[in-house]
């Protein structure tokens, strides 16, 4: 006699096949907060006599610099990322097609790498300085005045060069989508080009401008290559210099924990000042109103707006690593170069694989239970893009270091064996924190991978006897494959330019592209180390390309 099918529980899982999913989900953002926790424990542990002379030493000089930096990169970035995209969406001018792609390219370009090759460019030895004596007889620096590159406003015009995509990408979505309508009402009504932005589109891109903003905003927190090279003194500098220079970890773990405290709270303001705005992403509608086709000098001066962004984040770097490398292709010999290579490979591959599984496994349990604490848990686990890679290698070192030196011990007593640092003394301590910082971009890829999918496919599967691995295997994975492709490969790309936790992370005598790049700045010889910067940029543009192909169908879309 068969027994009636009792409905699945929703919560608790204590009979459900779903359960594995809630108990795996657990687990690893367990994981993910363990250097969360591992801070704030290193961080009690110290005097609080330390911490009021950190606050009173170093907080107020790179506390005021790093607010001043962010404040600058957030009015430059904003200010570009909007512009560009309300010109390239709103208007037809010469060479429309290609600035709509092309203007993503200084994503491809690391904030160190832009450093290094600004610097390059306009020091007092550089070709423009240079130029300038030579044209009008200038001998000494006395004798003109040129803006220094090594300060805060060039470290805002480096950083904003190359993080402008992010505000342009989120915002230019919202201008193809929900802007549409809008703006043809608008202009039936009698409203202007600049009176529809200010009035109508600007307002409805706030909350894409603050998602732009704030990955801009996280990426210069997490910077340490490019200030350091243009002697910026921010609070993830001070927190290295602290723990390294100084010896005084306790005192570095205070000040990553200010820091994390600082990000949550902008993150929590930025939701909370828009918290009852709603947004439709409808889609637009293709018989809308054409574009307006720019003429004469609004034609050229549209072009130039867009022209110059990327000849900023992308062709000076561009032309100064090229410029280097054409010079130095001897180098392609150094097997130093080739390990490094090696590397990085390694490194982002073993990132890119480790993110995609465990964002796999939130993605699709989060789809199949739909229970609040998984989604919770996820995301806990997507938090580490906001933590600092600085921050978040003291978060990992430590713990990884206790648990090598406790398993030494044991095997040393029980067997007269010594293991050493297995983990912290491996790569694994450097994919673990870029698996970790990176969690969000893998997450969200596969997430917005299963909502295109119907979820009547598992319930179609379900009916047919298959249970959720054997569904995940034979009908959801097969269609997801595009999703998990792009996932991989921008981790990939991310955890190849990642520099802050690396350096800290890394073994002994173990050198990626990254850090390769960052020795040979350091004792002031970019141009060595010109080729591996170059490697670095054209792995960039993989994700770009990407990222440019769905620009260009929705354009397609739009106009069809």
């Amino acid at each position: 006699m068969s027994r009636p099918a009792r409905p699945i529980p929703r919560a608790g899982f204590a009979a459900s096949p779903e359960r594995p999913f809630l108990l795996a989900a657990l687990l690893l953002a367990a994981l993910v907060a363990m250097p969360v926790v591992a801070l704030a424990v290193i961080a009690l542990s110290g005097s609080l006599s330390n911490f009021r002379h950190l606050a009173a030493t170093v907080l107020p000089r790179s506390g005021t610099t790093t607010l001043g930096l962010m404040a600058g990169v957030a009015l430059a970035t904003g200010t570009t990322g909007v512009v560009t995209a309300w010109l390239t969406t709103s208007f037809r001018f010469p060479g429309h097609r290609v600035f709509c792609w092309a203007l993503v390219l200084p994503l491809a370009v690391p904030t160190y790498i832009a450093a290094y090759c600004f610097n390059e460019l306009l020091h007092f030895v550089g070709p423009v300085q240079s130029a300038l004596r030579a044209a009008f007889g200038w001998r000494s620096r006395a004798d003109y005045w040129f803006p220094d590159i090594r300060s805060l406003g060039g470290a805002v015009l480096v950083l904003s060069s190359v993080l402008y995509p992010y505000v342009f990408l989120t915002t230019r979505m919202v201008f193809l989508m929900q802007g549409a309508k809008a703006a043809d009402v608008a202009r039936t009504l009698g409203a202007g080009p600049a009176r529809v932005f200010f009035v109508v589109l600007l307002p409805m891109a706030r909350p894409a401008l603050a998602v732009g903003v704030a990955l801009a905003l996280m990426e210069v927190v997490n910077d340490i290559g490019a200030v350091e090279h243009l002697g910026v003194q921010t609070l993830t500098f001070a927190v290295y210099s602290t723990w390294l220079n100084r010896g005084d970890l306790e005192g570095a773990t205070q000040l990553a924990l200010l820091m994390l405290a600082v990000i949550l709270l902008l993150v929590g303001v930025e939701r909370f000042a828009r918290r009852r705005q709603r947004f439709t992403a409808a889609r637009a509608d293709r018989m809308r109103a054409p574009p307006e086709r720019l003429t004469g000098w609004r034609a050229a001066a549209a072009a130039l707006a867009c022209a110059l962004p990327i000849v900023s984040g992308f062709g000076i770097p561009l032309v100064v690593l090229a410029g280097y490398a054409a010079r130095r292709l001897g180098d392609l010999l150094d097997p130093v170069l080739w390990r490094a290579l090696w590397h990085t490979i390694a490194i982002a591959s073993a990132t890119g694989l480790a993110t995609v599984a465990i964002g796999f496994l939130l993605a699709y349990g989060a789809r199949l239970t739909h229970d609040r604490t998984l989604s919770a848990v996820s995301r806990v686990a997507a938090l580490g893009y906001a933590i600092p890679g600085t921050v978040l290698a003291i978060g990992i070192l430590v713990p990884l270091a206790a648990f090598d030196n406790g398993l030494d011990a044991l095997m040393r007593r029980s067997f007269g064996v010594s293991t050493g640092l297995l983990l912290s003394g491996s790569g694994f301590a450097v994919v673990f924190a870029c698996t970790a910082r990176f969690m969000a971009m893998g997450h969200g890829s596969l997430e917005s991978g299963f909502a295109k999918l119907s979820p009547h496919l598992d319930m179609a599967s379900r009916t047919l006897g298959r249970g959720p691995g054997e569904t995940l295997r034979a009908v959801l994975l097969p269609l997801m494959r595009p999703a998990v492709f792009t996932a991989f490969l921008l981790v990939f790309v991310e955890a190849a330019k990642e520099l802050s936790a690396t350096i800290l992370l890394r073994p002994f005598d173990f050198d990626t592209l990254a850090t390769f790049v960052y020795a040979q700045a350091s004792r002031a010889a970019f141009e060595d180390g010109a080729i591996a910067a170059l490697l670095i940029v054209l792995t960039g543009i993989l994700p770009v390309i990407l990222l440019t192909r769905s620009l260009l169908a929705d354009e397609t879309r739009r106009s069809g």
